[in-house]
């Protein structure tokens, strides 16, 4: 079955597309966009040719990182058992690890920053509303503060990623976990 024109892929070939992007994402976190395509492709546990099917250019790989990443976070429901609070954190983090790919998105798409932009509109258009739905949730409990507003916090946790490719040592996730500390209520 072809995979060409409007026809929907073959279920594998999408189960191969999102293993690849996941492994994208993995390996871009913990070494940029600049790592080379042989890692992804470890990491995913396919040949490097498969990659290049899917995604002929290094910039068509990042979007497509970056859309599934906000695909994922906007997907975001509490895990079973999993307390409001654990489920906003648990999404900060993962929208931490999703900024690694998008400060590396603007440098994989140099010559289009109208394009770049636009991608920045759709993960802010698609995610405030998640965020904020995810902080109204930890605050009904009563444990969390409900004057966070879900911008404030996603500019936040945006602003303290930047030091990572800054300061040798610098520890995004330390600097978010202090940040979430205080959302607790302390009445």
């Amino acid at each position: 079955m072809s995979t060409t024109g409007n026809r929907r892929k073959r279920s594998d070939a999408r189960r191969n597309e999102q293993a690849l992007l996941d492994a994208a994402a993995t390996v871009f976190v913990r070494t940029g966009v600049d790592a080379p395509v042989r890692d992804i492709a470890a990491e995913a546990g396919v040949g490097i040719a498969t990659i290049y099917r899917h995604f002929p250019t290094r910039a068509d790989l990042v979007v497509a990182v970056f859309r599934h990443q906000v695909d994922a976070l906007a997907a975001t429901t509490p895990a079973a058992g999993e307390s409001p609070e654990d489920t906003l954190r648990n999404w900060v983090h993962r929208f931490a690890d999703f900024l690694v790919t998008k400060h590396g998105l603007a440098e994989a798409l140099r010559s289009d920053q109208a394009g770049f932009e636009s991608l920045h509109a759709e993960f802010v258009e698609r995610l405030l509303p998640v965020l904020d739905r995810l902080l109204k949730a930890a605050a009904t409990t009563g444990r969390t503060r409900d004057d966070i507003r879900a911008f404030d916090l996603m500019l936040g946790v945006g602003n303290l990623c930047i030091g990572a490719d800054t300061f040798p040592g610098y520890q995004a996730r330390r600097m978010i976990d202090l940040l979430l500390a205080g959302l607790a209520r302390t009445d």
